[in-house]
């Protein structure tokens, strides 16, 4: 039975034994605090673990934006020295970490809908649900973030000239 407070279930329980001293009465509602407790701490330990999973992919992809610098140090020599203007430039890059943004989102959200998938039918045995709204909200957001990232990390490439630039390379 379900009552509004705990001392109406006192009352309530203290009627049923005196009537059946045979039946046990247990409180469920201390029992599913606890189990309420307890998958509140299970879930601030997932949401932890995957917030410190994103922070430390953040971290290695910008080391690996700015490890791509000399490379694209390069690159633009070559298109400003073929006769490229800074614009065209800033274009192509920005096209460039938008599709590896979307590259990697994409690989990101597929991996994660698919250990989601498994989890919830195989560990939970419940039904998967996708969510459309959160996914194109994450893809938009590391795109411009990488976007963000590798257009500062070029910025300083194209403000310089082709020659002082090879200069300093040899």
């Amino acid at each position: 039975t379900k009552v509004p407070t705990q001392q109406v279930s006192a009352q309530f329980q203290q009627a049923i034994v005196q009537q059946f001293p045979n039946v046990s009465i247990i409180d469920l509602a201390l029992v599913l605090q606890i189990l309420n407790d307890l998958i509140s701490k299970i879930g601030f330990v997932v949401r932890f673990m995957a917030g410190l999973s994103i922070s430390t992919g953040i971290v290695v992809f910008i080391a690996s934006v700015f490890m791509s610098k000399y490379q694209r140090i390069r690159e633009t020599v070559l298109l400003r020295t073929l006769g490229a203007s800074r614009k065209q430039i800033f274009a192509i890059t920005a096209l460039e970490y938008f599709f590896l943004g979307i590259l990697a989102a994409i690989t990101g959200i597929l991996l994660g809908l698919a250990a989601g998938w498994v989890l919830a039918k195989y560990t939970f045995e419940t039904a998967f649900h996708l969510q459309l709204l959160p996914i194109i909200i994450l893809v938009l957001m590391v795109c411009l973030l990488t976007v963000g990232i590798g257009l500062i990390n070029s910025r300083g490439i194209v403000k310089r000239s082709p020659l002082e630039v090879l200069r300093n390379e040899v």
